[in-house]
């Protein structure tokens, strides 16, 4: 595809957000799944097993209600190491579906696979997640990837149409400090919720070129030339202007906001600044400089992209999008109410009353050092730290996976749904939208159908 055909691809579908009639008679590949009894052990199929993929594997194989049937990826190295780590955990070898960017199709077929994981290319999400639903697995999805709002359309439809349920592996909503402070709301420490930040801040630039050689950094190269996330994923950012990784913000706050059950966001903003990261990155690299091809690439992604959203219940939000400057790991999140203030970038609270007047409180990040905080720190932290301590992601993987299988065994609503998933990933196209049109508002599809208004918000209220 040209370049300019794809901008106005994108462009296009990014204006499309009126609602589709659902269809379920005129469908020949669609059909309803019957509930099946629980189980106390299911066989799940992993649909891309890279670097991501590959942690879920090892999670998976730490428990004894899991089997790793099948792994499917186009690359013989992630194959390879894959069948490496259930090897050396002393499991059966899976099946393998390595044969193309479409066995995974044959996968799907497979009568042992309960559950699909997908850990995929951006680009490949909504088609696998459709065609995952649609073969009756419980299906996961990781984070990113709709290009327009049709795709986000098919997740939904597709699960209302087959009853096969989304799972969307946002593991941020499962961070030890997020939680405590999901309690902290509910219990209304806060008072009302008035005005939350969050975003993705992240200095991404040697993840998105390498050498092909080392995983992380070591080069200026990507796509065919890279491994891994730089192989794919660097291409986004020259053809693409938005805020594209909008959830490990907005997921958490939308449990704040009870988005979705009971609130939903009405529309959005977006401005994205000047593009400069990547090409002096490139230029000042060892491996590159003025003369290296890739120093005349021409960037589209703004490095910071600021979207303002706006919800049905008053609440404003601000999301940032930074991952090509120079700059410290945060996702800045800020909770701020009627009666107090959390803000992560400096672990510090102010509660009206109890804090010292106009002094904010510090907070140990993980809430187990500071008397106040460990009062809050939520129930299933509490519970399952010693099972999480040592897992991806400062513990919060453990949680995710352990919601996502406990989840596909009952074969019930996941915590994180395709509701959720329709609606956070949705950010990215309409803040495209909004940044083409000159920051002009973007207003979000209801993926309820009107039934936001009756959902009820249950997260971590449970066991998972």
């Amino acid at each position: 595809m040209q370049r300019r055909d794809f901008i106005k691809n994108i462009s296009l579908a990014s204006a499309a957000s009126s609602i589709p009639i659902l269809n379920t008679k005129t469908d020949n590949e669609t059909k309803t799944i019957t509930p099946t009894a629980p189980k106390s052990k299911i066989g799940i199929g992993f649909i891309g097993v890279g670097m991501r993929g590959q942690d879920h594997v090892g999670l998976c194989l730490l428990r004894d209600d899991c089997e790793i049937v099948a792994i499917a990826d186009p690359d013989a190295w992630a194959i390879t190491e894959t069948v490496s780590l259930c090897e050396k955990a002393g499991r059966k070898k899976p099946a393998v579906y390595g044969n193309g960017n479409y066995d995974f199709l044959k996968l799907l077929e497979n009568k042992n696979v309960d559950a699909v994981i997908i850990a995929s290319p951006w680009i490949w999400h909504t088609q696998q997640a459709v065609a995952a639903m649609k073969a009756g697995k419980y299906t996961a999805t990781e984070v990113g990837g709709a290009f327009n709002i049709d795709e986000c359309w098919q997740l939904v439809n597709t699960h209302e149409a087959t009853g096969s349920h989304l799972f969307f592996m946002e593991n941020v909503c499962y961070r030890r400090d997020v939680m405590a402070v999901l309690g902290m709301v509910k219990k209304g420490m806060f008072g009302e919720m008035v005005h939350l930040e969050c975003g993705y801040q992240h200095d991404l630039r040697e993840v998105k070129f390498n050498d092909g050689v080392e995983v992380y950094g070591g080069g200026v190269e990507f796509g065919e030339k890279a491994r891994s996330e730089a192989k794919w994923r660097t291409t986004q950012s020259q053809f693409r202007n938005g805020d594209l990784y909008p959830t490990h913000g907005i997921g958490p706050v939308a449990q704040y906001l009870g988005i979705n059950r009971g609130n939903r966001f009405m529309y959005l903003t977006s401005t994205a600044s000047k593009s400069r990261g990547l090409h002096d990155y490139i230029t000042h690299h060892p491996k590159g400089g003025e003369a290296h091809p890739n120093a005349k690439v021409e960037w589209k992604l703004g490095d910071v992209i600021t979207s303002v959203l706006k919800t049905i219940n008053g609440e404003t939000i601000i999301i940032s999008h930074d991952t090509s400057l120079p700059r410290p790991y945060s996702l800045g999140f800020r909770v701020q109410g009627t009666k107090g203030i959390w803000m992560d970038i400096n672990q510090s609270l102010h509660i009206e009353g109890v804090s010292e007047k106009h002094r904010w409180e510090k907070t140990d990040k993980y809430w187990g050092n500071d008397k106040t905080m460990k009062t809050h720190d939520h129930p299933l932290w509490q519970k399952y730290f010693p099972m999480a301590e040592g897992a991806g992601h400062g513990g919060m993987d453990w949680f995710l996976i352990n919601a996502f299988v406990e989840s596909a065994k009952q074969n019930i609503a996941p915590p994180i749904d395709v509701y959720d998933a329709a609606t956070w990933l949705a950010i990215t196209t309409l803040s495209e939208a909004s940044i083409a049109a000159g920051s002009t508002p973007q207003a979000f599809p209801d993926f309820t159908r009107g039934r936001w208004t009756e959902r009820v918000c249950k997260f971590a209220e449970g066991e998972f």
